[in-house]
């Protein structure tokens, strides 16, 4: 597991109020820009158990829909490289802390 700070991409909702939340998992946390949050384990049904913030090496991910979702750049430690398909955006980083650092446009 990397103990440097790199920047990574993490997609994330944009609700209606404008807070950052997670696509799928632990849905209703309110993801707030520029301070570090800790990966938690939430167990849902339907996904298997990979606990922390799953980030791309670049902001890109085909195979997700791009409806009321942002890029967000962010900063990630604590992290393990996770190669996906190139269809789901090739290399992904499961991150122990991340602090997004700005919504892209």
């Amino acid at each position: 597991m990397a103990l440097r700070k790199i920047v990574a991409y993490k997609l994330v909702r944009r609700r209606r109020d404008g807070t950052l939340g997670p696509l799928f998992i632990n849905k209703q946390q309110v993801v707030p820009i520029g301070r570090w949050l800790q990966a938690e384990s939430h167990p849902t049904p339907g996904f298997k158990v990979r606990p922390g913030w799953h980030c791309t090496s670049k902001p890109v991910a085909p195979h997700l829909s791009m409806k009321g979702r942002v890029w967000c750049k962010v900063e990630i430690t604590h992290f393990t490289e996770f190669e996906r398909p190139k269809a789901q955006g090739g290399l992904w980083y499961i991150a122990g802390r991340m602090r997004v650092l700005e919504v892209l446009a």
